[in-house]
């Protein structure tokens, strides 16, 4: 399986808190947790670690019973910024999360921080109910 990665900006280091300044309304997912991704690889759900609420540019409050979704093209066409060289991370699996049975093959993928905007938000405790 190859390993993709999303390049930092180039030309300016772009923190995380100067993206998350430009922020009116949103929510700041870290990390990742869980995901469902169908066979096409083109509809999805993810979740993360930890979430914050952004209000007015700034960190307001965590968030629980979140995640996202979207489909492929829509969701790498919200990207609107990403962070500059020293918010790069190289995270990783040992398993690809393809197939039945489950594949085994190791994985990274590295990522700056980055700014989507117009991206499906659930509330997942209620998506539940």
């Amino acid at each position: 399986m190859a390993n993709v990665s999303l390049q930092p900006d180039p030309v300016r280091d772009t923190t995380t808190d100067e993206l998350i300044a430009g922020v009116e309304r949103g929510i700041y997912v870290v990390g990742d947790r869980s995901w469902s991704i169908d066979m096409q690889r083109y509809n999805f759900q993810f979740t993360g670690q930890r979430f914050f609420r952004i209000e007015h540019g700034r960190l307001a409050g965590q968030l629980r019973d979140v995640a996202y979704q979207a489909t492929t093209t829509d969701f790498w066409g919200a990207l609107a910024a990403v962070g500059g060289p020293s918010t790069w991370r190289l995270g990783g699996a040992m398993n690809c999360g393809k197939a039945q049975p489950g594949q085994i093959a190791p994985v990274s993928h590295g990522c700056p921080s980055a700014l989507f905007r117009g991206v499906t938000v659930l509330n997942t405790r209620e998506e539940g109910e």
